[in-house]
């Protein structure tokens, strides 16, 4: 397994534990701040020019589509946000916005959370499991 990937795998896996756990505890300033993000042009962004800059760096540093499904699980994450990124650019913000209010985050919040926590659980495990060589 290659150095990157297991650096990626604890660093995603960890950071993605502790949002999981912050979403938990917090759900309703979590619909808050996305309520916020999505209402707030110049923010949206902010956001969309940082989420751009990793997932490109990501994508640039660790395209992996082979070797098991750790580095696929990134590099798909890396793609992600990539992706995500340039929606948040390049899409009108009053079309996000109402996007925002139709898909109704709060209720799929908790569904949001258990996927994150899934993904964070899984990418530390595997992570820690690799032996740095």
């Amino acid at each position: 397994m290659r150095p990157l990937t297991i650096f990626l795998s604890r660093f995603i896996g960890l950071f993605t534990l502790v949002l999981a756990l912050a979403m938990a505890l917090h759900q309703a300033s979590f619909v808050e701040i996305a309520d916020r993000l999505v209402h707030d042009g110049p923010l949206l962004f902010i956001t969309g020019l940082i989420v751009l800059a990793i997932g490109l760096a990501m994508v640039l540093s660790h395209n992996i589509w082979s070797g098991g499904a750790l580095p696929v699980v990134i590099t798909l994450f890396g793609w992600i946000q990539l992706v995500r990124g340039l929606i948040f650019l390049l899409a009108p913000p009053d079309a996000l916005a109402s996007l925002f209010e139709k898909m109704n985050f709060e209720k799929f919040l908790p569904f949001v959370t258990a996927i994150a926590f899934v993904l964070g659980l899984y990418l530390t495990v595997m992570g820690f499991r690799q032996a740095r060589p």
